[in-house]
């Protein structure tokens, strides 16, 4: 029998440590990767057929290895999470993760849930991303000013082609101007808007993830067109995105219920 492989993406080493010794113990093949980097080398390597996922790394996002993996592979993919990062959650499994792990977990857990995924998932290939059935016809794509926007897959496509590098907190406010187009919003409206009742009075950080998203989305962030500063208010979108009309059904996924 073909010993099957899992690549163990944590920060923790104590972590990592404790998912090898359980899986190896099992008949598993580990591999680690503590960043970005390391599961690309690993993948570039030899491709797993199933990939822990710790979504909090620190110093780079999970959820951004996660959408890396799915748009090139259809390698299973079990997000291990906090116990009360709901949101990430569901972001994760959006992102088409299979299964989620809460810390602290069990070992007996892990190899339960590892077993599971890989027999429902069984009979899939680590194909490209280009050779899997048109899984981006689901998609609801947004057209503004030559970027393109995936709301289903929370990826944003700059003007030459390229992915750009936006965090989920990125993504929650270009979400919440692209749901509000040629509308003036002020600072605590946004707030509200993407961080909901959770956010505190006074809170300036707005106007710093604004100039983040700036940076990002705009052809001169020294001068901005499409995000624009609206004197006494706040910020406001000026364009609409082209194919708004088409999916007017879609809610952000901050505000969805688990399932939905």
């Amino acid at each position: 029998m073909v010993q099957q492989k899992v690549l163990v993406v944590d920060d923790d080493p104590k972590i990592s440590a404790l998912l090898r010794r359980c899986l190896e113990v099992d008949g598993f093949s580990v591999v680690e990767a503590e960043d970005g980097e390391g599961v690309r080398r690993a993948f570039d390597d030899d491709l797993p057929d199933l990939v822990t996922l710790d979504l909090n790394l620190g110093a780079e996002d999970g959820l951004d290895i996660a959408r890396y993996i799915r748009r090139s592979y259809d390698v299973p993919i079990m997000m291990v999470t906090g116990k009360d990062d709901v949101i990430d959650r569901v972001v994760g499994l959006e992102l088409g993760a299979d299964d989620y792990l809460t810390k602290p977990f069990h070992v007996r857990e892990v190899l339960a849930r590892v077993r599971a995924v890989l027999r429902r998932t069984e009979g899939r290939t680590n194909r490209q991303a280009s050779q899997i059935s048109d899984a981006s016809e689901s998609s609801a794509l947004l057209y503004l000013d030559g970027l393109t926007v995936d709301l289903e897959r929370l990826v944003l496509t700059d003007r030459n082609g390229k992915d750009c590098d936006l965090t989920t907190a990125d993504f929650r406010l270009l979400s919440a101007f692209l749901q509000n187009a040629k509308r003036s919003l002020s600072r605590d409206r946004l707030m509200d808007l993407i961080d909901g009742p959770d956010w505190v009075p006074l809170d300036r950080t707005i106007d710093n993830q604004v100039a983040r998203l700036r940076k990002k989305i705009e052809r001169d962030p020294a001068r901005p067109l499409l995000i624009k500063s609206v004197r006494g208010i706040g910020y406001m979108l000026t364009e609409s995105p082209v194919g708004q009309e088409a999916s007017s059904s879609y809610r952000p996924f901050w505000q969805r219920k688990p399932g939905r």
